[in-house]
């Protein structure tokens, strides 16, 4: 991720650490993936990466379900726009992922795996 990108994340995961219990869980999980970020030049992101305003189409492997939606910061956040925060447990779990890839994560009902299927910037 770029460095800018970096920065306002780790300032949204600070704010978010301090909010309701949803927002936390989500905030500490972001926050253990950013400890691991590979900051990078923005000229430099692979086209196919999930970064912030992504707009990103996944399939539910279990399901078969796909969903499209475009990864925003929590402000911008719109579900009937198809805009979903990085702090929703879904735009956590795909930030940094290339298309493609098969992301999982816990659930209350239990794990869920979508693979990444297109990515576009």
């Amino acid at each position: 991720m770029t460095e800018r990108d970096l920065a306002r994340l780790e300032l949204i995961v600070d704010v978010a650490l301090k909010r309701s219990d949803y927002d936390k869980e989500n905030a500490r999980r972001l926050s253990e993936d950013l400890e691991w970020a590979n900051v990078i030049e923005e000229e430099n992101i692979p086209r196919d990466l999930v970064t912030m305003n992504s707009k990103v189409c996944v399939r539910d492997i279990d399901s078969g379900n796909k969903m499209t939606f475009t990864l925003v910061y929590p402000e911008a956040a719109d579900l009937f726009k198809g805009k979903i925060s990085v702090l929703a447990p879904v735009g956590s779990a795909v930030l940094g992922y290339r298309s493609g890839d098969i992301v999982e994560w816990e659930v209350p009902s239990g794990k869920r795996r979508l693979k990444i299927e297109e990515v576009s910037n």
